[in-house]
């Protein structure tokens, strides 16, 4: 993960958390599944022992990935934030302007994005679409299917 990654200090302290039990744990577990596959035998033919060191890289790798991302983290609080143009964090209301549904969405970094509760990343297409627009506006954003325009309801911390 290149560059500067927004996270609010709870995402932060989370990713912390699931760094150290990667670390702890998690490589605790992997050892011993392949100290056990180890035992049962010629590592040469050993799907077990195979299975298990693959499963130590992608374990390796996902510390890796965590790693970088908290160094590149830069913790960011809602009540710092000008909240006359939507950015990161803001929460806006937005109207679909060809389908007249409201939605609600929170603008977050890519670590912290879910669009099941609400949140997407500022990277995404809607996201960089909103990104500067103030109460008002409408936002013409194209994704795979076409061009939405969203009009900004209301933006709220």
């Amino acid at each position: 993960m290149a560059g500067i990654n927004y996270v609010t200090k709870e995402t932060l302290e989370q990713m912390r958390g699931d760094l150290t039990q990667l670390k702890t744990s998690g490589r605790a577990e992997i050892a011993r599944a392949i100290s056990e596959a180890r035992e049962k035998g010629d590592l040469k033919e050993n799907a077990e022992y195979d299975a298990a060191k693959e499963a130590q890289g992608y374990h390796e790798a996902k510390i890796a990935q965590l790693e970088s991302a908290i160094a590149n983290a830069r913790v960011i609080d809602a009540k710092d934030l000008d909240m006359s143009k939507v950015s990161i964090l803001s929460r806006v209301k937005l109207t679909n302007m060809s389908t007249k549904k409201v939605v609600e969405y929170q603008l977050v970094s890519e670590t912290e994005a879910d669009l099941k509760a609400g949140k997407i990343s500022i990277t995404s297409p809607i996201g960089k679409g909103l990104l500067g627009k103030k109460v008002g506006d409408v936002a013409e954003i194209s994704v795979p299917s076409g061009v939405l325009k969203f009009k900004v309801e209301n933006i709220s911390a």
